[in-house]
Order: C-alpha cells, then sequence, then structure tokens
C-alpha cells in the first residue's frame, strides 16, 4: 500500500465560495478517491485561511471579535464542501491553537539559525494582497492581481532571509522536473528567479495590525499571514509535535493550487522549507483559471458562478463531471451554461444515461430483471471484455500524469464502445431468435457498464452508485475491476432515469455566439451584413486523427497564431491524417464549439467539392503564416 497526501490552498474565510474554489477542491476530492479505491493510503487535506487585515477589518465592520468572525464565515466552505460530496480527511484553520503552535515553533528555529533579522523597510503593499511588492512585481506600477495603485509604507519588520536559498532553490527545481507542473509553470518560475531574489517581510507590528500569530520572540509584532498559512500543509499532519504521524505523510504528493498563488508556493515556500530543515513537497501543481469569456471569475466584474446555483439546478454530480472533464489542468477554461448542458445531454443523458436505461428495460422486460448466464461467447465480446480489462490500466497511468480530463474521455470512450456493442449485436431483436446469446450480450454490456461506472465513481460518486445498484452490483464490488464480478442471477434495483435530459430553448442560428441576433435568409442566401460577420483565419494542422467509432470524422488540432484549438471534421475518406499534418488550412474561428461524436469541435475547416471529391482550401504561399484573418 502506497501513502497519497494531497491539499487544497487554504481558502481566504472571507471569501464567498466559487467555481475557482469547488474546482481545485473536487479536483482533490477525485484525486484522493481514485488513489483509495486502487488501495491507497490517503490524506486529504483542504482549510481557511483566518488571519491579517481583512478579517480584522470585516470584524470590526461587524463590530464582533475576530475569532466569531471567522467560526461564522468557515461554516460557508464547510457546507458547501459537504454539498459537493468533498470527502477530506482534515479541514485546518490557521486560528486552530495547534497550528499557531507548529508556527510558532518553526519561526523559533530559522530565528535561532540566523536566518530572521530586523530592519527598515519601504515599499509597495497591497491591502487587498495583505503583501508588499517590489517594483519588478508591479504592473505598470500597480498590483499585479488587483490592479491598484498601492501606497509606499515604511516601517521596521523582521525579514526572512530568502535570498539565501536562491541557487539551492534554482538547483533543486532543475535537479527536480516533476517538483512543479505543469512544465511551463516551471519555466515560469525559473524566470522569475534568474532575478536577485529579495528577502522577505515576515511580520506586522501590532501598531498597524493584531490580529494574526504573535512572534515568540517579540511580543510587539504578529506574523505575516503567508508565513503563517503555508505552514498549514506540515502543522496539520503534526510537525514539531508527532514525529510518527508527520513522518508517515510527509512530504506531500501533491499541492494543488491557482496559477496566481504560484510565487507564494514555489518561491516563499520552499525556501522556508529549506530554513526549517524540511523535504520539500513532491510535486506543486498549479490548474488555470474558469474564465467567462475572456475573463477571470471576479466579483468586481459581476462574472462569478456560484456552485450552489448549478448544484441546485443540475445536480452536484454533473457539476463534478462537467469541471473535471472541461479543463485540461494547467490551463485556461471557459466556462458557460450553455457549455455545461451541452456536455450534460451529450455525455451524461445521450451517452450514458440511455445505455442504463436500454439495458435495464431489455434484462427487466426478457430476463425477469435478473441478470442473464452467459452462454456461447463471440469475438465481438472478446473484444468488449478486452477493452474492459485494459481500460483500468489506462486509467491508472492518466492518473498518475494529473490528466483527469483525459480520464474522463477515455472512460466515455468505452461507454460509448458499449452502446456500439449494442448497436452491433441488437439483443433486442436477438431476444427473439436466440434468447440464450441475447442474454450472453446483455451479460457483456452490463458487466462493461459496471467497469466504466466504477471508474466514474470518484468523479460522480452518488449516481454511479445508483446506476451500479441499478444493474445489480453489490456494494462490496463498487471497486473492483476485475472481470466477472457481475453475477448472473443478480436482480437489478429499480431504476430511474439517472440524467434526465435537460431541455433548451431553440435560439436563432449564431455566428458570433450572440444567440440573440438571427443569419437573415433571403432566398436561401445570406445577408451581405450577416457574412461580414463570419471570421475566416489560416491555421496550421499541428496534429489529426480518426474519431473512435466514425469512419468520417477527423479530429484535428490546429494552430492559429499563438492559440491552439481542436476541431472536427468530416473529411477521412479524402484525406488521411498524415495528408494533413502542416498543411496551412482556413478556418471558421466564430462558431459555437459543438460536441460530435462525444469530441469538442472549435470551428469549421473550408472545403469545396469536385467529382464527389473534398477538396481543402488550403494556402500554398511561404509568406503567409498561422493566424492571418481572411476577407
Amino acid at each position: 500500500m502506497s501513502k497519497f497526501y494531497i491539499t487544497t490552498p487554504i481558502y481566504y474565510v472571507n471569501d464567498e465560495p466559487h467555481i475557482g474554489h469547488a474546482y481545485t477542491t473536487i479536483l482533490a476530492d477525485v484525486l484522493s478517491r481514485y488513489h483509495r479505491e486502487a488501495g491507497d493510503d490517503v490524506f486529504f487535506l483542504t482549510g481557511t485561511d483566518e488571519h491579517g487585515q481583512k478579517v480584522y477589518q470585516a470584524a470590526q465592520e461587524r463590530g464582533i471579535d475576530p475569532k466569531r468572525h471567522c467560526d461564522e464565515t468557515v461554516v460557508r466552505f464547510k457546507e458547501l464542501w459537504e454539498k459537493l460530496h468533498i470527502r477530506y480527511d482534515y479541514f485546518i484553520r490557521t486560528t486552530d491553537e495547534y497550528h499557531k503552535e507548529v508556527v510558532k515553533a518553526i519561526l523559533i528555529d530559522i530565528y535561532e539559525k540566523g536566518d530572521i533579522y530586523f530592519d527598515e523597510y519601504s515599499g509597495h503593499y497591497c491591502v487587498g494582497c495583505e503583501r508588499f511588492y517590489t517594483e519588478k512585481e508591479l504592473l505598470d506600477g500597480k498590483c499585479p492581481q488587483h490592479k491598484k495603485n498601492l501606497n509606499v509604507i515604511t516601517e521596521k519588520n523582521y525579514f526572512f532571509k530568502m535570498s539565501r536559498y536562491q541557487q539551492q532553490l534554482i538547483d533543486y527545481i532543475h535537479e527536480n522536473p516533476k517538483f512543479i507542473q505543469p512544465d511551463f509553470r516551471r519555466n515560469e518560475v525559473l524566470g522569475f528567479l534568474r532575478q536577485p531574489l529579495e528577502d522577505l517581510c515576515i511580520s506586522r507590528p501590532k501598531t498597524r495590525l493584531t490580529w494574526g500569530i504573535e512572534l515568540p520572540f517579540d511580543a510587539d509584532y504578529v506574523t505575516y499571514v503567508w508565513f503563517d498559512a503555508l505552514i498549514n500543509y506540515v502543522s496539520a499532519i503534526g510537525a514539531t509535535k508527532d514525529k510518527k504521524q508527520f513522518e508517515k505523510w510527509w512530504p506531500a504528493e501533491f499541492h494543488l493550487i491557482g496559477k496566481d498563488i504560484l510565487t507564494t508556493h514555489c518561491v516563499y515556500w520552499p525556501t522556508m522549507l529549506f530554513a526549517a530543515g524540511i523535504p520539500l513537497p513532491r510535486t506543486i501543481f498549479a490548474h488555470g483559471w474558469w474564465l467567462s469569456g475572456d475573463f477571470k471569475m471576479s466579483k468586481s466584474l459581476g462574472n462569478v458562478v456560484k456552485p450552489l446555483d448549478l448544484i441546485d439546478q443540475y445536480g452536484v454530480d454533473p457539476v463534478r463531471y462537467f469541471l473535471m472533464r472541461d479543463m485540461v489542468l494547467g490551463q485556461d477554461s471557459n466556462f458557460s451554461i450553455e457549455a455545461f448542458v451541452r456536455r450534460y445531454n451529450s455525455d451524461l443523458a445521450n451517452d450514458l444515461g440511455n445505455l442504463v436505461g436500454r439495458i435495464c428495460t431489455l434484462i427487466t422486460r426478457h430476463f425477469d430483471g435478473k441478470i442473464p448466464q452467459v452462454g456461447d461467447v463471440s469475438e465481438g465480446d472478446d473484444e468488449l471484455r478486452s477493452h474492459g480489462e485494459r481500460i483500468g490500466g489506462v486509467v491508472k497511468n492518466l492518473i498518475e500524469n494529473m490528466r483527469v480530463n483525459k480520464v474522463v474521455e477515455e472512460t466515455l470512450q468505452f461507454i460509448r464502445a458499449i452502446n456500439k456493442y449494442m448497436e452491433t449485436n441488437q439483443p433486442w431483436k436477438l431476444v427473439k431468435e436466440d434468447k440464450n446469446k441475447a442474454g450472453t450480450v446483455l451479460y457483456y454490456a452490463a458487466e462493461s457498464l459496471r467497469l466504466g461506472l466504477q471508474l466514474l465513481h470518484p468523479i460522480m460518486p452518488s449516481r454511479t452508485k445508483k446506476m451500479m445498484e441499478m444493474i445489480g452490483v453489490k456494494a462490496t464490488d463498487y471497486a473492483d475491476q476485475t472481470w466477472g464480478k457481475l453475477k448472473s442471477g443478480a436482480k437489478l434495483g429499480q431504476f430511474e432515469a439517472p440524467f434526465p435530459r435537460i431541455e433548451t430553448k431553440k435560439e436563432p442560428i449564431s455566428i458570433d455566439k450572440k444567440p440573440t441576433e438571427e443569419i437573415t435568409m433571403i432566398d436561401n442566401k445570406i445577408s451581405f451584413q450577416d457574412f461580414s460577420k463570419v471570421q475566416l483565419k489560416t491555421a496550421k494542422v499541428l496534429k489529426a486523427e480518426k474519431v473512435e467509432g466514425a469512419d468520417r470524422l477527423l479530429k484535428i488540432q490546429i494552430k492559429v497564431g499563438d492559440e491552439e484549438r481542436q476541431i472536427v471534421a468530416g473529411i477521412a475518406e479524402h484525406y488521411s491524417p498524415e495528408d494533413l499534418v502542416g498543411k496551412l488550412i482556413v478556418v471558421v474561428m466564430n462558431l459555437e464549439p459543438a460536441t460530435i461524436r462525444g469530441v469538442e469541435s472549435n470551428g469549421m475547416l473550408l472545403a469545396g467539392t469536385a467529382d464527389n471529391k473534398v477538396v481543402l482550401v488550403t494556402m500554398d504561399d511561404p509568406t503567409i503564416q498561422s493566424g492571418v484573418r481572411i476577407s
């Protein structure tokens, strides 16, 4: 048995939980569930950051003690995590007495080693971030996060000799390529470290702030909130207090963070650990942001998606599924209700929900609601079984490489393979001619479905459990990937549609993502004004491959200027994948994304027909680059 220790950031207690908080925590929950079901010993940590100036000010405005304010606001996170089916092992609060003791012990240790000193400092201070920024960190003289002008504050404070550990950190990052992931974030940190690293202010005078952990070596100061907050990752598992517990879990396998806190976790935190003599975590993984249009979700912009709103309308598991499926870890992703509904109807209602319904209906109708016996086995049956026996190993490898969105797609491809198997064998017709063979087909379909549901269980723990009960799976068999655990004669549970289709109003076709504008048709012609909305650009083909189960479709990766995207095109009968790579084609850029055979397509290539042959519009002029607007 291996151990697996995973953490989320500790969330700022004053925040109202939004889709960004939910995503990181669901991701940690999904990964921890996969590892638990694989037999690993798991510790999943999350929590809240509760010290600092903004907490103190919010409490003052309410006329209450800061601790009481935290006690009342932390409930929002705990209640949401329960509603999202988050199964953490420990919820840490930086106001916990145990945590404060560990922070003080580490501070004393570093202070006595000579890595903390007292000095006067002038710097650009952001109240929103509760930190000083150096000149090189500012963007146009403003806070890089809040885009606001900052006050210059001069005061005496304690400083951590972070600069002492700069070269050690650079060497460590080079020697441990998995330490910061994805790779482009690793390169970003190394780029930051090319400039001299300044020392870190780690205190605030009580004349300015009293709400924090008092410095153990100077009662006139409290600890800077980041030096306090980052230590949660080791205090939660017994650092300085419980050696056996600490050695069991540390180092963490994964710190999951958003890209906006990359520097604090990949520069501040490692140098603090170097100074304290504590090993570094194995991997810090920075994921992207959920965007609304081209902008990060932000309360000030009014584009924040609240998880409870989605849950109340669509249910927990579909929300978890969408978030895991539609963000490639490390990259930004756009959120829209339209994209959510498309994904739900395509993957869950059509592919998975209809399969469960079909299998249950046929077994109930023709086999008295009991899993049929297996008779003679054909080559097609063996192929499906072989796919089912392989998929567990594929998923395990993808999980280890943090490719959760690919896990979902590979599993859904398996679900689609079961659907294709049903369409090929047509047990609803076969039962009239050869009931034994129809029973074999339905057993193979149901057992394959069990394997697929088990792989989706960490993502959708509630609805997969219900679906497995519908096909007669015992609770003890939920995590067993061995073929044949579904027993013939097992009685089906009561069926209910697991994913009722979401009906949407049909909107007029729009080419520029504005559903209120319809394209004006005049005698089957598009008006000039509407045609001018079409955005055509040149694109270079990076990769192409056939869409599984579709003879005519190719999935094509293209680069348009600096942007990469994926399109699906029905040209496989006329072009092989290798014919396309390297070609400069023309693409319609501003179409709504569409899901075709379970594969998302963002755009459409231009082609013509001649003598029943499809011919792509390509650019042969070597001076033309990808991303050029065609007009």
